[in-house]
């Protein structure tokens, strides 16, 4: 080294003059500055809050769909054993347990409440099962109303749905077809299936299975549908043939579809790491939001890949859950999609999630073999409560 160098003299260099730029390794001046304080930005905040109400547990079976009664009175689950459950939704305590000869021990895939209205009989319950089985259960006397037959090559259904009168069924699963029936007769109405092929001169439709449908809830001769190809389709309840239209983009792999209730809006729940919950244009089928879904509240696990996702009936919020960070998340449609809460922790996945008719409860269920219901309530009047 020379003399006078700042290799020699490493003290001399520490006390250079104020003003005067270090002699360093890729100058790091900047680094040695104090940090200026920067405010982290705001998320948005809910004057709502999830509050844990009842908690149903040590079912004998995971939990594919789970409902409310329209009056609110019913809870029912239908389950991996084939079983449909049915509890009083105010105490938890289980009233019926229904199961035919046919479901053969397959899972009871979804149910779905016929609406109330006019002198139909009240609770009777729709349920699907793996096997191809759909059935008509009267809830309150646990009789079985009507089955139709099953046939070693019936179709597996997966989604279910009544139009707003009742008057009307869709079914929907492993062969791609929509299917319409009478509610009172139980005859087909029409079947609305894709082409096979490509091309302009093929009708449109899905090319696998249908995992969700959805009745318009302002236009009663339009239903939506969605599944594993990616797309959501749109259908002509009056004619057999083709989907009216589409939009691609969600990957739907359980009941995750739903419509607002003004018939505005689309929402999805996809399968997959990121942008699983969005909402759709109804009518342009353009992507309106993605719903940001931050990695889990749980340290080190896996991003939730969603099966479920539902609008309140009554309030501007969403439910959705799935499998991998095994969560379910409420969010606040109005502000600018706050959380509103979240179940995280579980288990197994969440499979299904259910508003109930009021708005302020929410059914959570999945692989755990339990059903949590918990409260919306107001975010400031609970913390007031809470000890």
């Amino acid at each position: 080294a020379l003399p006078g160098s700042d290799l020699e003299q490493p003290e001399d260099a520490a006390r250079a003059a104020p003003g005067t730029t270090m002699a360093t390794f890729g100058n790091i001046e900047a680094q040695l500055e104090e940090p200026v304080a920067t405010e982290a930005p705001k998320l948005p905040t809910s004057q709502r809050k999830l509050k844990p109400g009842l908690t149903i547990s040590n079912l004998a079976a995971e939990v594919f769909s789970v409902r409310f009664s329209p009056d609110g009175r019913y809870l029912a689950a239908g389950c991996g054993d084939g079983a449909i459950r049915v509890f009083n939704a105010s105490t938890g305590t289980e009233s019926a347990n229904l199961t035919s000869n046919s479901s053969n021990g397959l899972p009871t895939t979804v149910i779905r409440f016929r609406p109330h209205g006019g002198d139909r009989t009240k609770n009777v319950l729709l349920a699907a099962n793996a096997n191809g089985g759909v059935e008509h259960w009267h809830v309150s006397s646990g009789k079985l109303l009507h089955a139709f037959p099953v046939k070693d090559d019936s179709n597996q259904v997966y989604a279910l749905d009544y139009d707003q009168k009742g008057d009307r069924f869709a079914t929907g699963g492993k062969d791609c077809a929509v299917r319409i029936y009478d509610e009172d007769s139980k005859k087909l109405l029409v079947t609305l299936k894709g082409g096979q092929g490509y091309g302009s001169h093929v009708a449109a439709g899905h090319s696998n299975r249908i995992f969700a449908l959805k009745w318009h809830p302002t236009e009663p001769n339009c239903l939506v549908s969605g599944g594993w190809d990616n797309t959501i389709q749109i259908w002509d309840a009056r004619k057999d043939g083709g989907a009216v239209r589409s939009f691609y983009g969600p990957h739907l792999c359980g009941d995750s579809l739903d419509i607002s209730p003004d018939g505005s809006k689309v929402l999805t729940g996809s399968w997959r790491p990121e942008d699983q919950v969005q909402l759709w244009d109804f009518n342009t089928g353009k992507l309106l939001e993605t719903v940001p879904w931050a990695s889990s509240l749980i340290h080190h696990r896996d991003p939730c890949m969603v099966y479920a996702a539902q609008f309140s009936k009554h309030m501007p919020l969403v439910a959705a859950g799935g499998s991998g960070a095994n969560e379910c998340r409420v969010f606040d449609c109005e502000r600018e999609n706050a959380l509103v809460g979240v179940v995280a922790g579980l288990d197994r996945g969440v499979f299904t999630v259910d508003f109930a008719p009021g708005g302020k409860r929410l059914a959570v269920a999945g692989g755990d073999a339990a059903i949590r219901v918990l409260d919306v309530v107001d975010a400031a009047a609970w913390e007031k409560e809470r000890p």
